[in-house]
């Protein structure tokens, strides 16, 4: 309990890291249910590791460019990597959205060699990159050392805003997302709000990578929907169920990682693993003495048939 006091101190020296996690793991699983709804779920594995690379590209620039950076303010250079962060990250989605909507390819094969090649080609830059010792390289481990008041700042800011816009949109990027012909047939413009949907996603994808890497950033986008989905009953529960879940992980993940002196990055990821394996175990218990347990589930999550559609 005293390192738990210790944390939860005002002064405490890394507590701007915990804010930070703690805001990532509530905000991250609100834009991964999107991710989840539309069938997605390989597109969250790449997208945070191409928003890496976007990061690696920008601060490569200026030794491309013969520019020397040092001399000036840390904030110069998160403005540039979160440019290149979120450049990279909406082209990414909105061409890998493209191509799965036309259903030519394996995607799987496709989000697979996209997922690799990023992640190789960003460790290669910044590896030769001095400005690297900024500690991107850390980051990119999932190693959440210091956060500064900038860019808790900013990453509250801009969480804030995707929040604002998730709570006046919602009911209509939740249609477009889990019922697109539904959409069309009520008249909706399906494809500004699957613009605003990528934008969003990209957009929280690109400051969770800048402020906690890709690992955390990937295991928050996709696990605590997917653990959520196996209780939630409507659309509403599971918004807020995977919310909640990963809020929760990710204080607790760094209470463990601290006590234990432990990476923050990966232990939030592993716990994430155990609190969805453990769901899963509890589901399948519930089954065996509530049968109609999961068809009560299924129904409300699945896609309406098309004889479920008519009147």
């Amino acid at each position: 309990m005293e390192t738990l006091r210790q944390i939860l101190s005002l002064d405490f020296l890394l507590r701007n890291s915990v804010y930070t996690s703690m805001l990532i793991g509530f905000a991250c699983p609100l834009v991964g249910v999107f991710l989840v709804l539309r069938r997605l779920i390989f597109m969250g594995v790449a997208l945070p590791q191409i928003s890496s690379t976007g990061v690696a590209v920008a601060l490569s620039l200026p030794l491309w460019l013969g520019l020397d950076l040092s001399g000036h303010d840390s904030q110069i250079t998160h403005a540039l990597a979160f440019a290149g962060s979120i450049v990279f990250t909406l082209i990414a989605i909105l061409v890998l959205a493209f191509l799965e909507r036309r259903g030519r390819g394996q995607p799987e094969g496709r989000l697979g060699t996209a997922y690799v090649v990023a992640a190789a080609f960003s460790i290669l830059l910044l590896s030769k990159n001095r400005y690297a010792e900024l500690g991107w390289l850390d980051l990119m481990k999932g190693e959440i050392i210091t956060v500064s008041n900038f860019d808790l700042t900013l990453t509250a800011i801009a969480l804030a805003l995707v929040l604002v816009v998730l709570g006046l949109f919602h009911k209509e990027l939740m249609l477009v997302s889990f019922d697109r012909t539904l959409a069309v047939t009520l008249r909706k413009n399906v494809v500004f709000w699957d613009a605003l949907t990528y934008l969003l996603i990209g957009f929280t994808v690109s400051m969770a990578v800048l402020s906690v890497g890709p690992l955390i950033s990937f295991g928050f986008l996709l696990i605590p929907p997917l653990a959520a989905h196996l209780f939630a009953r409507t659309m509403r529960q599971f918004t807020i169920l995977a919310s909640l879940i990963g809020g929760a992980a990710s204080f607790i993940g760094f209470w463990i990682a601290y006590q234990w002196d432990l990476p923050v990055g990966p232990t939030d990821v592993v716990l994430l693993g155990i609190l969805y394996a453990l769901g899963f175990v509890i589901m399948k218990l519930a089954l065996l003495y509530r049968p109609n347990c999961r068809g009560e589930i299924v129904v409300r999550l699945e896609r309406p048939t098309r004889h479920q559609r008519r009147p």
